[in-house]
C-alpha cells in the first residue's frame, strides 16, 4: 500500500529539468534529484540512420578483421615519372615506390611492401651493339622466346631439387606517340623446390612451390643500343594491380641522347 501511495505521489510531481550538468560524485549530486525516466526526452539519445550507419562501417573497417580483409584493395597510389635525359629513356612507375641503388640495372624500383614486386631498366653496352630497330630482335615472338631465356639464364639455381616452369603469355608491338616501335613481352615463371632434396626415397622428396611470378618486359630501340624496361611482381599481386602496372608498361619511352 505504502508503494502504490508513494508512486501516485510521484506520478503527480511536475517535470523536472536540470538547469546543468553535474559530475556524477559531486556533492550537489547527491541534493538534486534525477529527472524520472517517464519526462525524458529519446531525442537526445536518438543517432540518425545516416549517422548509426557511418558509425557501424567505420567501427567495421577499423577492425582488425576487416584491415586483414582489405589489405590487397587498396586505391591507386598514383604514377611519377622517372626521366633520364643523359642515357635517354623515361617511364613512370607508381609514386609510392623507392629507389634501390647498386641493384645492376641501370635504375630500380620497388615496393617498400611487396618485396617481390619492382622496376628495372638495363640497357645493352654501346660498344658492343648496333641496333637500328627493335624490329631487329625478329618478330615479337622470337623476341619473347630470348627474353624468357634470358630471364631463366638469370634464374638459374645450383641448389638440389630446384625447378622452374615457365611460359611465354603474350607478346605485341605497337607504335608510341613519339612514332618508334616498341615490343612487349609478358612471361610466367614458377619455382619449385624439394622439402628434403637429399632424402633418399622420391616420396620424401615433394615439390612445393616457392614463387609464381608474372615478368613483364618494354623493348625499344634508340642511340644503336637496346633498351628494356622490366617489370617483375607476384602473380596475386599483378591481379590487383594490374591496371595501374598497363600504365607503367605504355609510358616507356626511349630518346636520342644529345652528345
Amino acid at each position: 500500500m505504502a508503494s502504490l501511495q508513494m508512486a501516485t505521489v510521484l506520478n503527480s510531481l511536475p517535470p523536472h529539468t536540470p538547469t546543468r550538468s553535474l559530475p556524477p560524485n559531486s556533492p550537489d549530486s547527491t541534493r538534486r534529484h534525477s529527472p524520472p525516466l517517464r519526462n525524458l526526452s529519446t531525442k537526445a539519445f536518438a543517432v540518425p540512420r545516416r549517422k548509426a550507419m557511418a558509425l557501424f562501417l567505420s567501427t567495421y573497417i577499423l577492425s582488425p578483421i576487416a584491415l586483414h580483409e582489405t589489405a590487397f584493395a587498396e586505391p591507386s597510389v598514383g604514377l611519377r615519372e622517372y626521366i633520364d635525359s643523359f642515357d635517354g629513356y623515361s617511364f613512370k612507375y607508381p609514386s609510392n615506390w623507392i629507389q634501390v641503388r647498386g641493384a645492376g640495372a641501370d635504375i630500380f624500383f620497388r615496393d617498400p611492401y611487396v618485396l617481390d614486386e619492382n622496376i628495372s631498366v638495363e640497357i645493352s653496352s654501346p660498344s658492343s651493339s648496333k641496333y637500328k630497330s627493335v624490329e631487329d630482335l625478329g618478330p615479337p615472338e622470337e623476341a619473347g622466346k630470348k627474353v624468357l631465356k634470358q630471364y631463366l639464364t638469370e634464374f638459374m639455381s645450383t641448389r638440389i631439387g630446384v625447378k622452374r616452369e615457365s611460359s611465354v603469355l603474350s607478346t605485341s608491338s605497337r607504335v608510341a606517340d613519339d612514332g618508334r616501335m616498341y615490343y612487349q613481352v609478358e612471361v610466367n615463371i614458377k619455382s619449385f623446390a624439394n622439402n628434403n632434396e637429399l632424402a633418399v626415397m622420391p616420396n620424401d622428396r615433394v615439390a612445393r612451390l616457392e614463387w609464381n611470378r608474372r615478368y613483364l618486359s618494354v623493348l625499344g630501340v634508340e642511340n644503336n643500343q637496346l633498351y628494356e624496361l622490366r617489370l617483375q611482381t607476384p602473380e596475386n599481386v599483378f591481379v590487383e594491380e594490374e591496371y595501374d602496372l598497363r600504365q607503367v608498361m605504355d609510358s616507356f619511352r626511349v630518346s636520342k641522347v644529345l652528345v
